[in-house]
């Protein structure tokens, strides 16, 4: 049993000096796809075999890292106060919602934009970004009177994704605060516009 114990701790050691050496790395490195898995290993001082085993291949090691990231904002939404918590009203969680994951991607954009444009699996089956699409759904589903929620909540998450974030700021040169100012503006219009009634694809 003490061997096994021992066995344990030194793989929760190893995964949380891969993930520590991956992270600086991406903070560090200009485009996640200079990153290899042979570098993030060589930085945590662990053989490529350990690397592999423990996240499969380099998109298991970019959610891992990710999801170490995330999980302060994940209790914040799950169980924390307004205006992030359950307790918020639908109305003013929505567009504080989507504030936080624009502010999460600004804060984590390289790893970010390896996440969403890695693997060969739609990003839009990506767990990360059902956990955000069924969130924003079931609030908005809470609204009076607002209809197609659910692709109410893949349009308003369009609007944070890592590649159109990573245009606006580099190409656009948009600051952070006015991107968070453009997204609660364009977040409040959808919200008060609600659906239109009487429109039907014919027209």
């Amino acid at each position: 049993m003490p061997e096994r114990q021992s066995s344990r701790k030194d793989a929760v050691r190893s995964r949380e000096a891969v993930l520590a050496a991956a992270d600086a790395l991406f903070s560090r490195r200009e485009s996640p796809e200079d990153v290899t898995m042979a570098d993030v290993a060589a930085a945590a001082g662990v053989g490529k075999g350990t690397l592999f085993r423990a996240f499969g291949d380099r998109a298991g090691l970019l959610r891992a890292l990710y999801e170490a990231r995330f999980e302060p904002l994940r209790q914040a939404v799950e169980t924390g106060p307004p205006p992030l918590g359950p307790a918020t009203p639908p109305r003013d969680r929505v567009p504080a919602l989507l504030d936080a994951v624009l502010c999460f991607k600004l804060d984590n954009r390289r790893l970010a934009l390896a996440l969403e444009e890695g693997g060969s699996s739609s990003p839009y089956r990506a767990e990360h970004y059902e956990r955000w699409h069924s969130l924003l759904r079931a609030v908005l589903e809470q609204i009076p009177g607002m209809t197609d929620s659910d692709f109410t909540a893949h349009t308003l998450l369009a609007a944070t994704r890592a590649d159109l974030i990573e245009h606006l700021a580099e190409q656009q040169g948009i600051s952070r605060e006015d991107m968070r100012t453009q997204l609660a503006n364009f977040v409040t219009k959808v919200l008060i516009a609600g659906p239109l009634q009487g429109v039907t694809a014919e027209e």
